[in-house]
């Protein structure tokens, strides 16, 4: 049976069977069988073609890995897990910001502790100006979202405006950020069930937990491995986000 998706991730890409070949040191013709036959190649160059075309090796043969295997890898993504925000070290989302050399991804509400760290405002206009793709996505202060949100963090209707007030500082806070090429800011006015920190392959996923405060709730401190899913689950929350948000004026 044809791979179909691998061909669609060809054309995608704009590359030839031929130069996916040249790329993972194998040769056109096992290509051509990958393709038109849905052969399913050695893990080594599973792994290296999904990189290639920037695609989950899962994705591509989904049969390849049984699900223990899958289970073993996503288990293996995670790296810490911290019982609150707060508990996590303090330098854990600079330390990750750093190390980036592709993307940089934030997805919150107003992810202020952030934003009133002029530090952290250097180190993301630093990143992006060296090529690093810098994306912000806030929580529309006007939306029935981030108004629910605040009732669920305080049970009581005055944080409603506490948080949209806090977003609207956040958004004077990431000015001179915005000014900076290389980096994009957009609203979003989806449920937000996770605030989500991507740093090229490193997550940090804070979860948020009805009747407290996003410092209180869990953190997750991932790092993405071959065959694993777990990581790639939140990437993919976060993309469907990003297409529905608005681009902040």
């Amino acid at each position: 049976m044809p791979n179909e998706r691998l061909r669609a991730a060809l054309l995608q890409r704009g590359a030839t069977p031929a130069e996916l070949a040249e790329e993972i040191g194998v040769d056109a013709k096992s290509v051509e069988r990958w393709i038109t036959q849905g052969r399913t190649p050695y893990r080594r160059h599973r792994y290296a073609a999904a990189a290639y075309l920037g695609v989950e090796e899962t994705y591509l043969w989904p049969e390849a890995l049984s699900p223990e295997q899958s289970k073993a890898a996503s288990q293996s993504e995670i790296v810490q897990i911290y019982p609150h925000r707060w508990s996590a070290p303090t330098d854990l989302w600079k330390r990750l910001f750093q190390e980036a050399q592709q993307e940089i991804s934030i997805l919150v509400f107003s992810g202020f502790f952030l934003a009133d760290d002029p530090s952290m405002i250097r180190l993301l206009a630093d990143k992006a100006k060296a090529g690093v793709r810098v994306r912000v996505l806030l929580g529309d202060p006007d939306s029935e979202a981030v108004a629910q949100r605040g009732w669920d963090e305080g049970l009581n209707e005055g944080f409603n405006e506490l948080l949209a007030a806090k977003i609207r500082n956040v958004i004077v806070l990431y000015r001179s950020l915005r000014q900076v090429e290389g980096t994009e800011f957009r609203l979003h006015g989806t449920t937000l069930y996770n605030s989500i920190y991507r740093a090229d392959d490193q997550l940090i996923v804070n979860t948020h937990v009805y009747g407290a405060m996003a410092s209180e709730a869990p953190v997750f401190h991932l790092r993405k491995i071959p065959g694993g899913t777990l990581v790639g689950t939140y990437l993919e929350s976060y993309e469907k986000v990003w297409e529905q948000a608005s681009p902040l004026e």
